[in-house]
């Protein structure tokens, strides 16, 4: 907007000069009191306005005040116009976005109408010199009616903008949001930076080269330089993501360092740990054949045949945790990390499938041991089970509903068919307790069937 236009200078009063001669005192105590005014102007030379009465200099205020008021109208505009550009340009440093770029262009149009209405009030204020000592009531009138009109035009633009002004309060607060985010921001990321790089140097002081860590601290270091170079030159949205992803990484690789030393210290455990579980399997593996032997000569092949080949899987098992133990211990002695922890982890795996393998020989032995003993208490175990099953499938119910009785009348004639296959000179044990273990797991999905459907009803 183009600044208020300057108003024409008044011409200094002169003071009116004492008359010298007593004639001329007399006369001047002998006029009237309101003529001396104009006398005193007339001894000062001029310069000041002429007398016009009453409607002239009445209109002439008049249209003062309209300017006055129009100036004001102005100088309120100007200044919302200024606040309005500053929150349009927070809001063009964070959001790219079409609402944004609508923004702009809105800001863009009202601009143009504030300029339209600015330069008729300008025009209004330089057509007329509201202080000649020869205005006329009617052109004293006329500049009053421009100026109104230029006011009227002024707080009406001014109305506009203000509303526009509302309108933009979710973008500007969403763009204030971010920048207040964004020196934060850069900061935690410069703080992250230096203390990863601190906890980096510490870990070296201890022996450990942490490599693949330094790696990822010189990364981010091309990072940093760009938010050196400050949003104005990325953007402020691109800034703010760039800060919280340093800092994010930085602060994992100060976590990862700072934690190292635990790490090797764990790892060395474990190492140890294993090397001594798979020296105690290897004796554990020597021990099957012994168990087998009893197992082949007290009961049918049925019972063992799948067993047979444990001890010569648990030797090969064994003899592979035993080479990826070594290349475990290869890879912590270069300090990899991550290769060391997945051996182990392989080693500890393949240790476990040996340990089921081995156990389950002599597992075996015991409990056909005690079955072909006294098979009565697996048998107890499993129809006790089948009358519980009954008990529930009956409670609140004259008759059984199908769903439930066919399959527990199913485990009653499986229980039976198992119990005979005990009789013989040579019984099938595995065979018997494979079967009511089977009959359990069924009784038990029924059990499970009708509490379910019990509680959603209930």
């Amino acid at each position: 907007m183009t600044a208020t236009p300057s108003q024409p200078d008044t011409p200094p009063m002169v003071p009116c000069a004492p008359p010298t001669r007593l004639r001329d005192a007399l006369t001047l105590l002998a006029l009237p009191l309101l003529a001396a005014p104009a006398l005193c102007a007339a001894f000062a030379g001029g310069g000041t306005r002429r007398w016009f009465g009453g409607r002239a200099e009445n209109e002439r205020a008049q249209a003062q005040t309209a300017k006055d008021d129009a100036a004001a109208a102005f100088y309120e505009l100007d200044t919302a116009q200024r606040d309005l550009r500053i929150s349009i340009e927070t809001i063009t440093a964070v959001d790219d976005s079409p609402a944004g770029r609508r923004a702009v262009d809105g800001f863009d149009a009202l601009g143009r109408r504030i300029d339209e209405a600015s330069h008729q009030y300008i025009s209004a204020v330089d057509a007329h010199d509201l202080d000649r000592d020869d205005l006329e009531a009617s052109t004293a009138a006329r500049a009053r009616a421009e100026l109104t009109a230029a006011k009227a035009e002024l707080d009406r633009v001014k109305g506009e903008l203000d509303r526009f002004t509302e309108g933009l309060g979710p973008l500007l607060g969403k763009a204030e949001t971010q920048l207040a985010r964004l020196a934060p921001a850069v900061e935690r990321a410069r703080q992250s930076l230096q203390a990863a790089s601190d906890a980096l140097d510490a870990v070296r002081g201890s022996g450990l080269t942490a490599d693949d860590l330094a790696a990822r601290l010189a990364a981010l270091a091309p990072e940093l330089t760009k938010l050196n170079q400050g949003a104005g030159r990325h953007g402020v949205p691109g800034t703010l993501e760039r800060a919280e992803r340093v800092a994010r990484e930085a602060e994992a690789v100060r976590a990862e360092a700072e934690r190292l030393p635990e790490r090797a210290a764990e790892t060395d455990k474990r190492l140890v740990s294993l090397r001594t579980r798979a020296q105690a399997l290897t004796t554990r593996a020597e021990q099957v054949e012994p168990v087998l032997s009893e197992l082949r000569r007290r009961f049918t092949a049925a019972c063992w045949q799948d067993l047979q080949h444990v001890p010569e899987q648990a030797r090969e098992t064994v003899a592979q945790a035993e080479r990826k133990l070594a290349e475990a211990r290869t890879a912590r002695d270069a300090q990899r990390w991550p290769d060391a922890t997945a051996l182990l982890s392989t080693v500890r795996a393949l240790l476990n499938e040996t340990d089921e393998a081995v156990s389950a020989a002599g597992d075996r032995l015991r409990q056909l041991n005690a079955v072909q003993k006294d098979p009565r208490a697996e048998i107890e175990r499993t129809r006790f089970a089948i009358r519980d099953a009954q008990r529930l499938a009956m409670a609140g119910r004259s008759t059984p509903d199908p769903r439930d009785a066919r399959p527990l009348d199913d485990a009653v004639a499986r229980l039976d068919r198992a119990i005979g296959t005990l009789e013989g000179r040579h019984p099938d044990y595995w065979h018997f307790l494979t079967e009511t273990d089977a009959v359990r797991h069924a009784v038990a999905g029924v059990v499970g069937r009708i509490r379910e459907e019990r509680g959603a009803g209930h």
